[in-house]
């Protein structure tokens, strides 16, 4: 097992997220047996100028609604991971038709901080329903339509600048096209990741800021890349990935950038399905990055034989033969 040094002491800072008292605490329930049927109701009746946690449990159930969470210092608690699926089909192509912005492009939509998420499946079935790309009407494009397709942009979790601390443990997020988990504050954005599974399209999972993630899986849909980051606001920004498992389907790429950035992969496991591509540079991006390309590497493995791109490239400690972390 690694243990990352202070070089990602960021994500400590969310331990008094965790240790926080709670107040008051709500149950949703489908059958009518809780508070509320519906989670949507229960975050509305959250007090906003409450101090603790607020807790909302959730019975198992399929709950087909779109969330807006403004509100902060709060936990969507699932009573099981796989029991409990949030539900929409929202593709942003045609959000953003008739919309400014993101705000309910995404299964869950989030303005708040401090919240944490346990225990849940959060799913945007667009592209899974959809059979084949389609013409919509779209007064923002050329000729007033749009081609839709299955594999276009697809939030499940989308959150907008100004929402940091979030953290995420035993939740599934699933979408068909790219960009399913967006948590998006590239000046601030503190976001953790712990025993979770994301599946979808070109860059599915794409935080932006600081990000970690450990033991978590990934399953990629799409030949680009799987994993995106966006750290152009701070040099020491970066995600970090910790004995995670890639997979997905044959000759995915593990990931890309088009900004400036910064990837740590310790412990890492990639299927043989995993094409012989470096994370790599996007021709669509700004230019040579000022501060370098900065992908790091250590002990990761493919299943079917390593490629050479992904060896140890830590610097290393010559007294403990150990890279050093806390760099």
């Amino acid at each position: 097992m690694l243990r990352p040094g202070l070089l990602f002491a960021f994500c400590f800072s969310l331990i008094s997220l965790f240790s926080q008292g709670t107040g008051k605490s709500w149950v949703v329930a489908k059958d009518g047996s809780g508070d509320f049927t519906s989670i949507q109701q229960a975050i509305d009746a959250v007090d906003s100028l409450r101090q603790n946690q607020t807790v909302i449990f959730i019975r198992n159930g399929v709950y087909q609604e779109k969330l807006f969470i403004a509100k902060s210092r709060i936990t969507l608690r699932g009573q099981s991971e796989k029991g409990v699926v949030i539900q929409a089909a929202i593709a942003r192509d045609i959000w953003r038709c008739e919309n400014p912005d993101d705000w309910g492009a995404a299964t869950v939509n989030v303005k708040g901080s401090d919240l944490t998420f346990e225990r849940l499946t959060i799913l945007n079935s667009f592209g899974f329903d959809l059979q084949a790309d389609t013409v919509v009407s779209c007064a923002n494009a050329p000729g007033g339509t749009k081609t839709v397709t299955r594999t276009g942009h697809q939030f499940a979790f989308r959150s907008l600048p100004g929402a940091v601390r979030l953290s995420f443990r035993q939740c599934t997020f699933r979408a068909l096209g790219g960009d399913t988990v967006s948590p998006w504050d590239v000046e601030n954005g503190m976001y953790y990741f712990n025993d979770c599974t994301m599946e979808g399209g070109v860059d599915f999972y794409c935080p932006r800021g600081w990000a970690y993630a450990e033991n978590c899986r990934f399953v990629c849909h799409n030949r680009e890349a799987a994993i995106w980051h966006d750290g152009s606001q701070a040099e020491s920004s970066r995600t970090v990935l910790v004995n995670c498992r890639f997979d997905g389907d044959p000759g995915f790429k593990l990931g890309r950038y088009h900004r400036e950035s910064q990837f740590y992969l310790l412990g890492c496991r990639f299927s043989k399905a995993m094409a012989d591509a470096n994370i790599y540079q996007a021709a669509s991006g700004p230019g040579t990055p000022r501060w370098g390309r900065r992908v790091y590497y250590y002990n990761c493995r493919r299943e079917g034989g390593d490629f050479s791109w992904h060896k140890n490239n830590f610097p290393i400690d010559p007294q403990r033969n150990h890279p050093i972390l806390d760099v």
